[in-house]
């Protein structure tokens, strides 16, 4: 199984994705580490890089049979569409995960009292996350929005839905 989590910094999609991985023993990709990694390298123009090597890890990885949980922005359709494909390819099904705070005031305060977890990330500002190119879905998600809730109170929402 792959579980993709996506939606925009400071909506708890991070927290979301961790807390499922260590439920399902999952292996967890993070795009942002994977991305700071290449920049630590001396990389300093990551462009698609994060995503391509997202792809080639979880595929090996759906292939040994284990399941694989994607923490990334993933704004566009092109980025959503690889997801697909790449739990297609490895013969395993997919479940897509939107994460959404649907109250903008928290939204902010959460973007802008984010603590950094990845040495060297630098962190979106409220005006950056707002004006981020994030292009609204078209296809069938689960959406979950964790506006008004604290993380216990996301991580049973999400267990309900998702059945485990």
């Amino acid at each position: 199984m792959l579980y993709t989590f996506s939606g925009l910094p400071g909506t708890g999609k991070s927290t979301l994705a961790f807390a499922i991985a260590r439920i399902r023993g999952a292996v967890y990709l993070r795009v942002d580490t994977i991305e700071q990694a290449v920049k630590d390298s001396g990389i300093t123009e990551v462009g698609s890089t994060g995503y391509l090597v997202s792809y080639a890890i979880a595929s090996e990885n759906l292939r040994l049979g284990i399941e694989v949980v994607v923490d990334s922005v993933n704004p566009i359709e092109l980025t959503r569409k690889a997801w697909r494909d790449t739990a297609k390819k490895s013969q395993k099904p997919f479940i897509e995960i939107e994460v959404k705070c649907s109250d903008l005031l928290e939204h902010r305060k959460r973007v802008e009292q984010r603590t950094i977890d990845i040495a060297g990330l630098k962190l979106p500002t409220w005006q950056q996350v707002i004006e981020r190119n994030y292009i609204p879905w078209e296809t069938e998600r689960i959406v979950i929005d964790t506006a008004g809730d604290s993380v216990d109170e996301s991580i049973s929402k999400m267990r309900e839905i998702l059945g485990i």
